[in-house]
């Protein structure tokens, strides 16, 4: 075995580790997996880097000069007091070049130490007002962001209190705010008689140094350790739509989809969360799981007591611009439509309760079998046509379940390739054993898609690619296959002069209804919506889907990857 030399690098050693993989019969898989990882040729590149790092960090550099910028111009200046040669001419292109004053101009910044943010002297007059309580001084940076913080009237004593600090914004970062903190001045001007709206529009208007005279809670908590839940929302939702909120420009908007990483679930009624994907470092107010479950349940506004509705912020409409066109859907029920509902769990096929399924990322690894493709289709997609055209161009990748079915098999038939060729006894059996994802009656056959079917596509490394009833996705939506589901609908014109010519505008209509009603009650289960226009456009967008889907990764439910 080759023996590392002491000046050895990572990259050096991971080469070493690389070709001593040997797969055996055991742990095959593991070791093929190990060495696709350490062949990478970016884990290569980015272990050099972390050597070249860490070789500059042992040299303890240090900046030799503290005005790199004023030396250049000097040096340019110099230069042009005479003639120059054509080296000279390029040397004082250079140094006059923004883009180098600005690096000079960093440098310089760095090595002077002089990044952090100039604060104003405390007034003279600050300890004279200090009461016998104890009081802090908080003063802090704000720019154009808010505070990120809510106040609200304390009924008991009058007093102006912190209710609540927003998860990545300026007072939290600051770690000097804290939940129950009482708030007695803002920029020296005392807040004790006014109104938390009047306290808020002081806070919005209070630009650059903001100082706050504050009584510490009795026990001030630390600073919460963020979380890493990510959620799918199943519903949208819009604060400014929502009374029951604290704080409606506090509130996070997203739509049905989006990816949610919920931050703090401290408060059992409202959560702060950031959408994935935002640039914004603070996070935002969404109702809980529990909360949002009650209010369907009950259809009633929610009582909890951690709802303060007289929480005032200093947002201003910080989320203008990001709110959610149109209307609100529902899924509340009626009295009549409830009776005989448990209440218990909240499956995300159900339409009751529709609020958050837990989830996390998945890629397909090497040598694992291939996720499920789903078709769903509303009327006039022929979902079954686009099927099996992206099938025979590459039939080598991409399968069918063979259906099942008591039709008697005809002359050029083959039992197991066209069909599965069953008798009625037999079929009916299946269908009390469950082993069906779906069947029907056509012509007075029978015909059904079976689990085996499936499992028997997977099972030979190809992709299998089914079209079903939306009924059929809550039998399918399991670990074993992972289902990636795709819905299909054809884009329906709206303007006369653009619908196809010989479409009836019944049967327009329809295809619209159809598309709308599969929306309300499956779209939550639906990870892309795929437009039809036309045959050859939707084959090519349906290929990308599946070749991506086995190079990135997906956002799936986290009990498809538990171990």
């Amino acid at each position: 075995m080759p023996v590392l030399t002491a000046g050895a690098g990572l990259h050096e050693t991971l080469a070493l580790l690389t070709s001593q993989l040997r797969p055996d019969a055991n742990h095959k898989e593991d070791m093929v997996f190990l060495k696709d990882v350490f062949s990478e040729r970016s884990l290569g590149y980015l272990m050099k880097i972390h050597e070249k790092l860490r070789q500059y960090e042992r040299q303890s550099p240090i900046p030799v000069l503290h005005s790199a910028s004023s030396l250049a111009e000097d040096v340019a200046e110099e230069l042009q007091s005479g003639p120059m040669s054509t080296e000279e001419k390029e040397l004082v292109h250079l140094l006059m070049s923004p883009h180098l004053k600005a690096v000079l101009s960093v440098h310089d910044t760095v090595a002077q130490k002089n990044f952090d943010p100039v604060l104003p002297p405390l007034p003279d007059d600050f300890e004279d007002e200090l009461e016998e309580e104890s009081v802090k001084i908080v003063r802090l940076v704000k720019n154009k962001e808010p505070l990120g913080a809510t106040i609200r009237r304390d009924e008991a004593s009058g007093a102006v209190i912190v209710a609540r600090v927003m998860r990545g914004g300026a007072a939290d970062r600051s770690g000097l705010v804290h939940i129950g903190d009482e708030l007695r001045e803002v920029n020296g001007v005392s807040v004790i008689h006014k109104r938390p709206d009047e306290i808020s529009q002081l806070l919005s208007q209070s630009q650059g140094s903001i100082t706050l005279k504050i009584i510490p809670a009795i026990k001030e908590e630390g600073r919460l350790k963020e979380s890493k839940v990510y959620m799918r929302a199943l519903f949208d939702y819009i604060p400014l739509e929502d009374k029951a909120t604290p704080c409606q420009e506090a509130g996070l908007p997203f739509k049905r989809g989006d990816i949610l990483q919920v931050v703090s679930q401290d408060d059992a009624t409202w959560w702060q969360a950031k959408r994935v994907g935002d640039s914004n470092l603070r996070a935002g107010l969404i109702p809980s799981k529990q909360f949002q479950e009650r209010s369907l349940t009950l259809c009633l506004p929610p009582l909890f007591p951690a709802c303060l509705p007289t929480e005032d912020c200093d947002c201003e409409g910080y989320f203008n611009g990001q709110y959610i066109a149109g209307l609100r859907r529902s899924f509340r029920l009626s009295r009549k439509d409830r009776q005989g509902s448990t209440g218990e769990g909240s499956d995300p096929g159900d339409p009751e309760f529709l609020t958050y399924e837990d989830v996390s990322r998945y890629q397909q690894r090497p040598n694992e079998r291939p996720r499920l493709v789903v078709l769903i289709g509303s009327l006039g997609a022929r979902i079954n046509e686009l099927k099996q055209r992206v099938i025979a161009e590459n039939p080598h990748r991409y399968a069918v379940a063979v259906p099942h079915t008591t039709r008697p098999k005809k002359p050029h038939e083959k039992d197991g390739v066209e069909y599965h060729f069953v008798t009625k006894q037999q079929f009916d059996a299946d269908v009390l054993n469950n082993k069906f994802i779906e069947h029907g009656e056509y012509k007075e056959n029978q015909y059904g898609t079976s689990i085996e079917a499936i499992r028997s596509v997977q099972a030979k490394n190809k992709m299998c690619i089914v079209d079903v009833q939306p009924e059929a996705l809550k039998r399918l939506r399991t670990a074993e296959f992972k289902p990636y589901v795709i819905f299909v609908k054809p884009r329906v014109p709206e303007s006369r002069r653009r619908r196809s010519p010989g479409v009836p505008d019944e049967d327009l209509q329809e295809m619209r209804q159809s598309a709308i009603q599969i929306d309300q009650q499956y779209g939550h289960l639906v990870d892309r919506v795929l437009i039809k226009e036309d045959s050859a456009s939707a084959c090519a967008e349906l290929r990308g889907i599946l070749e991506r889907l086995e190079q990135e990764s997906f956002w799936v439910p986290i009990s498809w990857v538990r171990t």
